[in-house]
């Protein structure tokens, strides 16, 4: 059986001068990506990128003000996408601070259709990459939050129970199996239990 065709791509384009778009326009559709929407600038992304969904955002400027940065910064952190940014500006402090904000190509060479289609496929994987480690990191966090809250939970079931830890980690747990709640869920309900009684100073 034939494979079936690779779906196509869709992206939002920010450009706030016509000419220039449609170059950037014509590239993308010859690379097999298809503009679904374009705006004239940064100010309402977020929102548009929650209404539309595209797979990817192409930034076209001359170069990145603070509030595009901030627009960009807060896609990033609430409906992150791969960021694709042509400028005209090869600043390196306007390269670092877009690449902060969430850009994961900055390209100064302007739109050269040839090589369009292995630069976008870069800065998805790029995208990808960060986004498995922003995950990773995210869960190393949480595993070390629950830890620190089972162990403020055990200190205080062993300073009222006036017992060792073994024996406050295992009271813990039978809590957390009699009520099929999370030994972190149970932890959090044992210190709050303990604030009302002024046990947890």
């Amino acid at each position: 059986m034939p494979a079936p065709p690779a779906k196509e791509l869709t992206v939002m384009l920010v450009d706030n001068e016509p000419a220039r778009a449609a170059i950037v326009e014509q590239a993308m559709l010859d690379n097999g990506y298809r503009v679904i929407r374009r705006l004239e600038n940064a100010k309402n992304l977020t929102e548009a990128v929650n209404e539309s969904q595209p797979d990817m955002v192409i930034i076209d400027i001359e170069s990145p003000d603070r509030d595009m940065l901030e627009n960009m910064s807060r896609l990033t952190q609430d409906n992150p996408r791969p960021i694709v940014m042509f400028a005209e500006e090869d600043d390196s402090r306007h390269v670092e601070a877009a690449i902060r904000a969430g850009v994961s190509a900055y390209v100064v060479d302007g739109v050269n259709s040839a090589s369009v289609k292995a630069l976008l496929q870069v800065a998805i994987a790029r995208f990808r990459e960060f986004q498995a480690l922003r995950s990773e990191l995210e869960s190393v966090k949480t595993q070390l939050e629950d830890r620190k809250l089972i162990d403020k939970a055990k200190g205080l079931i062993m300073k009222h129970q006036k017992c060792d830890e073994p024996a406050a980690y295992q009271a813990l747990r039978k809590l957390a199996m009699d009520r099929s709640q999370r030994m972190t869920d149970v932890a959090r309900n044992v210190i709050a239990v303990m604030d009302l009684m002024g046990g947890s100073k």
